[in-house]
């Protein structure tokens, strides 16, 4: 045989394997997705785990995330949408509505079963006729108290789990008296912890439609049920409700105070509170056994809607319009969407979330505590966000230096806080 020959045969033998393997390589297809939570190794396991799951349930389908943290993500994110070079999914929050303005978003309207979302999370996505985000992360503003302390003082928190103002105000009376921290709250590094107080419980006072409308600047801050409200904070910070280091605690060290030392009675926070407070202890989590127990923020007297709480959308996945694989995008949200990888965000990322779960079919060791927090969810009327994500410009700044510090740390009256958030407007 000849040289020739010999090596025309391999060259034809190379061309025909290809020519076989065409349609495989044809086949297989990459999704990218760029994620935030570089550094959260539960959020990541549990993002992982569904990407292996997915690229089982579709042959010749490979994803390929990239995790970033969340200031790095959305600078390549900017870049990349310029370029055209952005990935087919990526993360992003609700109040990043200028990748609605742009066009930038596809539509999940279709494709998603939305049966297994709760409607208040997909609403949080809504705009318009359309819904752009996977609402994968959620929390609601919770009281979260010792129950040992409060057993300790005597108290025993209403069936409903919600003290009246009067009944609140007393309990923070009884704590201080006792030497005991009411409420470790602490503003040292965050925008928001110093507010909950506040914005909760001027929610229950006016009322969905009114509070947006305070939120948005329609309703004065002069209105009497506002001045109210803000007479019964003044109220618990007079009566020493936040620890003497308010203004300088930050917020892991606030977690700390509460569960560890020196100890506090109540801690007003998000319900992403687990994602701290269930570390091991000797990595800032709660003692084992801690006597951990979830109460309402206080009714209002007159309040229009006492059974109101702040909820937030967080992190998220929103498909690329301009993505060629849009489907295949909205198939791997999809995959997402079942009770079953709801609970088991709920098991092992220990936050709440936008998938419809069954408490009582989570297990683990924590299972207790989301069957509580279920328990304290229940016949909740929810206004979506916190004033920080409603709020913007000026009004944002203010309210951040009035009713974030100032208020809770004591160092202005009721009736400045209403002439400085009406100047505001």
């Amino acid at each position: 045989m000849s040289r020739f020959t010999s090596n025309w045969r391999v060259l034809a033998a190379a061309a025909f394997a290809s020519l076989i393997a065409a349609p495989t390589a044809a086949l297989a297809q990459e999704l990218t997705v760029w994620s935030h939570w570089a550094a959260e190794v539960a959020k990541r396991a549990y993002v992982e785990d569904a990407i292996k799951g997915f690229e089982a349930s579709r042959p010749g389908v490979k994803v390929k995330i990239t995790w970033y943290e969340k200031s790095a993500l959305y600078a390549s994110l900017k870049t990349a949408l310029r370029a055209g070079q952005a990935p087919d999914v990526f993360y992003a929050e609700v109040d990043q509505t200028d990748y609605i303005d742009n066009n930038l978003l596809a539509d999940l309207s279709t494709g998603i079963n939305w049966n297994n979302v709760e409607p208040w999370a997909k609403q949080a996505w809504t705009f318009g006729k359309g819904t752009y985000g996977f609402p994968l992360e959620a929390s609601t503003v919770e009281v979260y108290y010792n129950t040992k302390l409060m057993a300790d003082l005597g108290v025993k928190v209403p069936a409903n789990g919600q003290f009246s103002q009067a009944e609140f105000l007393d309990l923070v009376k009884k704590a201080k008296a006792k030497g005991i921290t009411p409420m470790a709250q602490g503003v040292g590094d965050r925008p928001f912890p110093g507010s909950y107080v506040t914005h909760e419980a001027l929610l229950k006072k006016l009322g969905l439609k009114d509070y947006d409308a305070l939120m948005k600047g329609t309703l004065s801050w002069s209105d009497p049920r506002v001045v109210e409200t803000l007479t019964f904070v003044k109220q618990l910070v007079d009566a020493g409700a936040f620890p003497a280091s308010f203004t300088s605690l930050k917020l892991g060290e606030s977690h700390i105070y509460f569960h560890t030392n020196p100890g506090a009675l109540m801690f007003q926070v998000a319900s992403w509170y687990t994602a701290r407070a269930f570390n091991p202890p000797d990595k800032g989590g709660q003692p084992v056994g801690f006597p951990l127990g979830i109460m309402q923020s206080p009714a209002m007297n007159n309040g229009a809607c006492n059974q109101c709480k702040s909820l937030a959308v967080g992190g998220s996945y929103v498909v690329n319009a301009a993505s060629p694989r849009k489907e295949i995008g909205i198939a791997f949200l999809n995959s997402l969407a079942t009770p079953e990888m709801g609970n088991k965000w709920l098991e092992n990322v220990l936050v709440q979330t936008g998938i419809k779960t069954d408490a009582s079919k989570v297990s683990g060791p924590h299972a207790d505590y989301f069957r509580q927090l279920a328990k304290a969810n229940e016949g909740n009327t929810y206004y979506f966000g916190t004033p920080v994500q409603v709020m913007s410009g000026k009004p944002k700044e203010v309210f951040t230096q009035v009713i974030n510090n100032a208020l809770p740390a004591g160092s202005i009256s009721v009736e400045d806080v209403v002439k400085q958030m009406n100047a505001a407007k």
